[in-house]
């Protein structure tokens, strides 16, 4: 049994300066289907074809959007290959939240990142 305080959110905001990332990030806010597979895979991680169930996406859509997550870093993948050779992906939410704010041409971006003790603790292999 896990201790509770592994279950803890940390928080910790991150202002993202590169402007190719802004640009990324401001597309993927304005896409529903990536704003909901956020939202789907923010608690635990799930399989392509669970997000598509859960969100009632079509699974073409749920793979580009992935793809579109994975290369914009907000979204972790893991993954196995079983006995018989076929792969599976598990897909994860790298994002809590994501807030964005304009004044004239600056454009001003801070990502709360999904980040919780017993993340930290699976990463560096401790129980």
């Amino acid at each position: 049994m896990e201790p509770k305080d592994t279950m803890q959110t940390i928080q910790q905001t991150r202002k993202i300066e590169d402007s190719q990332r802004k640009e990324s990030i401001l597309d993927i806010m304005s896409d529903k289907y990536c704003r909901e597979i956020l939202r789907i895979t923010m608690n635990k991680p799930m399989s392509a074809i669970e997000i598509a169930r859960e969100g009632k996406i079509p699974i073409s859509t749920i793979y580009r959007r992935l793809q579109n997550l994975h290369d914009s870093k907000l979204v972790r993948i893991s993954g196995s290959i079983s006995e018989d050779g076929k792969k599976s992906f598990l897909y994860k939410s790298k994002v809590k939240a994501i807030s964005a704010s304009c004044n004239g041409n600056d454009v001003e971006i801070n990502i709360v990142p999904n980040i919780t003790v017993s993340n930290i603790l699976e990463e560096n292999h401790v129980s």
